[in-house]
């Protein structure tokens, strides 16, 4: 393999391992109440809320053979698909070629992640920008390794539960960033940091 494609092979799992783990905090964050006051709702079968770090907010859905699966929207307009399910034997950071088919549209050997968040295991990947407007119009959403099926996964409600998100995400959008606890703020942090005395710029 030439050194370009290593680098580019790389940086893909870099970006989606790291979007695992904000995946994991987001699963683990859909309380009723967000980190922005922006309660959780139910639209035709799917819960939308915000996510825990505020810049962005998802959809999610349990269905009948244990599988969840979880849409996420940033800010930024970067999306993530993640499905979990406690009987798979996934391995975190595990690397996963799968197929995916929507009613109108495919993405053939797709590059997926593995993770894992409360006692199950599954895979996240990230599509182009206009996959949620692909996922609202969609009927089904078929996912295979190889010859072998994965999920095949019913949409009902798609349309209005990507609407919501939007909706959300929107929200967000419009607010300004709430601080991270613990998180230096602009008047703490010193004009030269690496100076052997530190002078911290002046409040106003």
């Amino acid at each position: 393999m030439e050194m370009s494609e290593r680098r580019i092979e790389c940086a893909a799992t870099l970006r989606l391992v790291l979007i695992a783990l904000a995946c994991t905090t987001s699963l683990a964050a859909s309380s009723p109440a967000s980190a922005r006051d922006h309660a959780s709702r139910t639209v035709r079968g799917w819960t939308v809320a915000v996510s825990k770090d505020g810049e962005g907010c998802f959809l999610t859905r349990d269905f009948e053979r244990g599988t969840t699966l979880l849409l996420g929207l940033d800010t930024d307009g970067t999306n993530r698909l993640s499905l979990l399910n406690p009987k798979w034997s996934i391995k975190p950071k595990d690397k996963l070629t799968l197929n995916f088919r929507l009613s109108n549209s495919s993405y053939p050997a797709h590059f997926a992640v593995g993770m894992a968040s409360e006692e199950k295991q599954g895979f996240v990947t990230s599509f182009g920008a206009k996959f949620p407007s692909y996922f609202a119009t969609s009927k089904t959403l078929f996912i295979s390794r190889g010859d072998i099926p994965v999920e095949r996964l019913g949409l009902d409600g798609a349309d209005a539960a990507v609407a919501a998100l939007r909706r959300c995400v929107d929200d967000q959008r419009s607010k300004p960033a709430t601080p991270v606890e613990g998180e230096a703020q602009p008047d703490e942090i010193p004009s030269d940091p690496f100076a052997s005395a530190p002078v911290r710029e002046p409040k106003y």
